[in-house]
């Protein structure tokens, strides 16, 4: 009975050693917890070794920085501490690193929050008495790495899908407006948690209620945003597709009314035996024929990536200015997940496209030919753009040096080069290689998945 008597006395009286002893344990705790949530977040896989490595650092730099720095500003050298540690030795990405950390600061200081409501009010006393009674501060505690918990098992059961497109500036707008909001609201999580008996409850309550309702206006405002430039960018690429439709069909209605004749032609060739000019004819309706076919494959379907589907689309049609025949073969069957940002795409494989339909112009035999695939053995797409040329002594290992003045170079493959090598470059996945033979200038132009 004694040892009872004795253990109660200590669980009811303050007690600054034991109480920093268990504040380590659950703090611990909670950060064990905070590497299963960012690695639920971030769906990366974290190893039970790297897990303890953060845990461990992190908590003797809570220890350190507790000693040396007053409250409340450890607090947000802790923070950032974190975010730190979270990319070096949990391997995750600065986005998933803040991400996570706002999000347990965020649950943190909502939890302490309605645990400390609940608990002043249940067991009569109040918050500095929560934290400095030890019986009351390990049921406070426990309550909270319980949360954290339930908190985690809802972020398994219902992942984050987070897909960015290519363009930055609605990263960087989408990530300033979220990082703004979410740091705005530890913030005010965090004062209602320093100033709870200062502060009347249901202040507190209205307060973050607004904020929450402001944070989600703002989301709500932005998706609204996003959804909308999305529809106008499919409103773009359905206006394309229907333009080919409208020439495929005119072609074909053409082709319709005009069917005697050609058959009366090619008979008239073979009645005279003149096979050379049937072959010149037969050439020309060939040509007329693989354009329709070539237009016909560049649907949104095909092609499902608005970017290069615009592109493609665009360039088919001054290739047909040019008078130059363009074709295309698909052989995959997803563009949607080039790892690209697309005003490069646009850049580069628009000076590629130019450069290839001007230098098949000035020849006899006017081709340019595009290929897409994935080459799943070493994931990337390769997009190869062939094209007839002339200038057969063409130096395809100074084609991109700036400065190249040949006067060949400058009418067949010279423009814009140097500046596709400049974006190819400043990227790690991406790759361009130049080749030729006796009939076609051929350029590979590579996209890694990472």
């Amino acid at each position: 009975m004694e040892i009872v008597k004795h253990i109660w006395i200590l669980l009811i009286l303050t007690n600054a050693s034991l109480i920093s002893v268990f504040s380590i344990l659950f703090s611990t705790i909670e950060l064990f917890i905070y590497s299963l949530i960012i690695s639920a977040l971030s769906k990366a896989k974290i190893s039970l070794k790297r897990r303890i490595l953060f845990v461990v650092i992190l908590v003797l730099e809570n220890v350190l920085i507790i000693s040396i720095v007053h409250a409340p500003y450890y607090t947000f050298i802790n923070l950032l501490f974190a975010i730190i540690l979270s990319m070096f030795i949990l391997k995750t990405s600065l986005f998933y690193a803040f991400l996570a950390n706002i999000c347990f600061y965020i649950v943190t200081f909502l939890f302490s929050i309605i645990w400390l409501t609940t608990y002043t009010l249940l067991f009569n006393c109040s918050s500095n008495e929560i934290q400095q009674i030890l019986l009351y501060k390990v049921i406070f505690a426990s309550s909270v790495d319980i949360s954290y918990y339930v908190f985690y098992k809802f972020c398994i059961k219902h992942p984050l899908n987070i897909k960015f497109s290519n363009k930055l500036e609605k990263h960087l707008l989408l990530f300033c407006n979220i990082s703004l909001c979410l740091s705005t609201i530890v913030l005010q999580f965090f004062i209602a948690y320093l100033y709870f008996d200062r502060i009347p409850l249901v202040l507190n309550i209205l307060s973050t209620t607004l904020l929450l309702a402001y944070f989600a206006t703002s989301i709500y405002s932005l998706r609204r945003t996003s959804n909308l430039e999305t529809t106008t960018l499919l409103l773009a690429e359905e206006k394309l597709h229907n333009k080919n439709l409208s020439t495929i069909n005119d072609s074909i209605r053409g082709f319709k009314h005009d069917f005697n004749n050609i058959v009366q032609t090619i008979g008239g060739y073979i009645a005279e035996d003149n096979m050379e000019e049937l072959k010149t004819y037969y050439k020309d309706l060939f040509g007329d024929c693989q354009n329709n076919n070539a237009l016909s494959i560049l649907t949104p379907e095909a092609i499902n990536n608005p970017t290069l589907y615009n592109l493609l689309t665009n360039k088919y049609y001054d290739a047909l200015n040019a008078d130059v025949p363009i074709d295309f073969t698909i052989l995959t069957s997803d563009l949607s997940d080039l790892n690209i940002k697309s005003y490069e795409l646009s850049r580069i494989l628009g000076i590629l496209l130019d450069n290839a339909i001007e230098a098949s112009a000035k020849t006899k035999n006017k081709l340019v030919h595009v290929t897409l695939k994935k080459d799943k053995n070493v994931n990337r797409h390769l997009i190869i753009i062939e094209n007839t040329y002339t200038n057969k002594d063409v130096d395809i290992n100074k084609i991109f040096v700036k400065g190249y003045s040949s006067k060949e170079d400058k009418e067949q493959h010279g423009i814009g080069l140097w500046e596709v090598n400049n974006y190819i470059n400043k990227r790690k996945n991406l790759n361009l290689t130049a080749s030729k033979n006796d009939e076609y200038f051929i350029q590979q132009f590579e996209i890694y998945d990472d």
